[in-house]
């Protein structure tokens, strides 16, 4: 009860829509303190963004500098947490809801949050606690440097807010152990739940071999500590998303006639939208915006106040120069990695399209709508009956029909050949009646049914995999697997990321000797989480989440001024130059020790 208050007051109370959905707060203090650093910093994101890629090549990377990692490996430890699960699941769920006109959304709130993150991880390395373990402390597992939103808000604020640090401290460890890795590790054993055919092995057993699996990798990355969570996210994220980049420019090569027609609309239906596959709000600008913004806010967690902990290990001693490196972030984030999903779904023409579906009467994705006679469609309560002649359902305007996915189904079958490949594949059409209450459906020589079958809309990751599967076809049936792999290796680097987010929380509110009980405990979430029912984990989770970003956001438009002066400071003084000549040095130092190793 109260968890389902609390979801309800942080994610969905806001600003009515008109639709039955309100712009949440969450939502509108995202885009303003966005839009307010914009303009604050004089559109930093746009004018700095190739200084950005410079620093990161490491061309300014003076290895005598304060910090734990380059500039490439926090970026990629930050990426490693942001580029994830809703760069697949999450643009597929904005145009299932929103239309085609969601993906635009998601690039307006990515070039705000450009500005946003820049502002977070400036103040972060420039608040950042250095030496945390005290003169002459070279243990790996705990860093020299600690930073993030709770130091620049008791350092930057003062010490009457103290008590808001803590707070978003709290909120966030508890993110990390829920959000950022019991949920991820869930997400991996229900992708590998169906194949576990495979080996020969019952899914209760095989979930809990692969729970441990997942543990163990992540425990063995963590307990090295960032240096070596940045070594390993410095190949795996490069990697993981070169393959799932590299599988979705194929598939838009291969459609290249299709990709102007997206394009087209993306941008008309931003403004003018006919109508989310789900039906809910069509024709409403704001809920198509609504949804591409929420979305567009989970894929690159700008303003969230987790990344500026990963870029806080930076070594640097000027905060702006990791800054314009955390900038990169939406950018890649949202405009590269979601723009190419969101194009895969829209030029293979799956977005909309209903296709043969084994529809559990059971299964979390049915649901009841009302469909009205302008087509807008809100939930409804499940009906005592659903009366069903020839396959077809009777249930006149206006009252609640069955749907799958938020989606309303025409037409039932009691059977499907050939994994269900084609409408072709449908057998024998139901007749009889469906009961929500009992979860069954009964035809009309009383056979019970637990499942029918049906065309249906795909939602989430399976609609990005879907949309793999059918743009690679041309090429074999192998691309759905694209999207597997890339949901395993997104989820166990997002754990292992959010591992160190939550192990800086901890040396903050108790010091050292936290951390190593930390990873332990997180370690075992995440086993719990591979073998556990997660809605309500999710829903905690998301929730701190939600809560974290209100002291965070405070904190930015406070200290704005302060962000101001360290900006133009740094481009006044063209302060990147004077690490030229030690990174070049360093550069040559490197190469030098590796031609000794290969002559010896």
């Amino acid at each position: 009860m109260v968890i389902g208050v609390l979801e309800q007051y942080v994610w969905n109370e806001g600003i009515p829509t008109g639709t039955g959905n309100d712009i949440p707060w969450v939502v509108i203090l995202l885009l303003g303190a966005g839009l307010y650093l914009t303009f604050r910093l004089g559109f930093i994101q746009f004018r700095r963004l190739w200084h950005g890629f410079a620093v990161t090549s490491g061309k300014y990377d003076d290895p005598d500098e304060p910090g734990d990692v380059p500039h490439f490996q926090a970026l990629t430890t930050a990426l490693s947490a942001t580029v994830g699960i809703g760069n697949i699941a999450g643009v597929a769920l904005a145009i299932h809801w929103g239309g085609p006109g969601a993906l635009f959304w998601m690039w307006i709130t990515a070039l705000l949050g450009m500005a946003t993150k820049y502002s977070e991880v400036t103040l972060a390395q420039y608040f950042r606690d250095v030496n945390i373990g005290g003169e002459g402390e070279t243990k790996s597992w705990l860093g020299t440097v600690s930073g993030g939103p709770m130091y620049y808000i008791e350092k930057g604020l003062g010490s009457n807010w103290t008590w808001m640090a803590i707070f978003f401290a709290v909120m966030l460890m508890i993110t990390s152990f829920l959000t950022g890795n019991a949920a991820q590790a869930n997400t991996v054993t229900d992708t590998m739940m169906e194949y576990s055919d495979w080996f020969a092995m019952d899914p209760v057993s095989f979930k809990y071999v692969v729970g441990a699996i997942v543990a163990a990798i992540v425990a063995v990355v963590i307990i090295g500590g960032v240096t070596r969570i940045g070594r390993v996210t410095s190949i795996v994220a490069p990697v993981m998303a070169g393959i799932y980049v590299l599988g979705g420019l194929v598939i838009l090569a291969l459609n290249a006639s299709d990709v102007p027609a997206a394009f087209g609309a993306i941008f008309t239906e931003a403004f003018n939208p006919s109508s989310g596959v789900a039906g809910t709000g069509a024709g409403v600008f704001l809920l198509t915006m609504m949804y591409g913004v929420r979305r567009g806010l989970f894929s690159n967690e700008a303003g969230q106040g987790s990344a500026p902990i990963a870029h806080s290990a930076a070594k640097t001693d000027e905060p702006v120069s990791e800054g314009v490196v955390a900038l990169l972030e939406p950018f890649i984030d949202t405009i590269i990695v979601c723009s190419i999903t969101g194009l895969v779904i829209i030029v293979t023409g799956v977005w909309d399209d209903a296709v043969p579906t084994r529809m559990d009467l059971n299964a979390g994705a049915i649901s009841y709508r009302v469909q009205g006679e302008s087509g807008v469609m809100a939930g409804g309560e499940p009906p005592a009956e659903v009366p069903v002649v020839n396959g077809t359902p009777q249930v006149p305007m206006g009252t609640s029909q069955l749907a799958w996915n938020e989606a309303i189904v025409a037409r039932f079958y009691v059977s499907c050949a050939n994994d269900c490949e084609t409408t072709d594949d449908f057998g024998e059409a139901f007749d009889g009646t469906i009961y929500p209450e009992r979860e069954v459906a009964v035809s009309r020589d009383g056979t019970e049914y637990t499942a029918l079958y049906g065309p249906g809309v795909e939602t989430g990751a399976p609609l990005t995999q879907l949309a793999f599967q059918r743009g690679l076809s041309p090429l074999g049936d192998w691309g759905g697997g694209i999207v597997v792999l890339s949901v395993l290796l997104f989820a166990i680097s997002t754990s292992i990321s959010w591992s160190y987010y939550g192990d800086r929380c901890a040396n903050y509110l108790f010091g050292p000797k936290a951390i190593i009980p930390y990873k332990v405990v997180f370690v075992g979430m995440n086993f719990v989480g591979a073998i556990a029912p997660l809605a309500t984990v999710w829903t905690i989770g998301d929730i701190a989440l939600g809560l974290v970003v209100v002291p965070n956001l405070i904190a930015l438009v406070v200290l704005s001024g302060k962000l101001k002066n360290i900006t133009d400071s740094y481009f006044d003084r063209e302060a990147w130059l004077s690490n030229v000549e030690p990174a070049r040095r360093a550069k040559e130092a490197r190469k030098a020790a590796k031609q000794g190793k290969s002559d010896q």
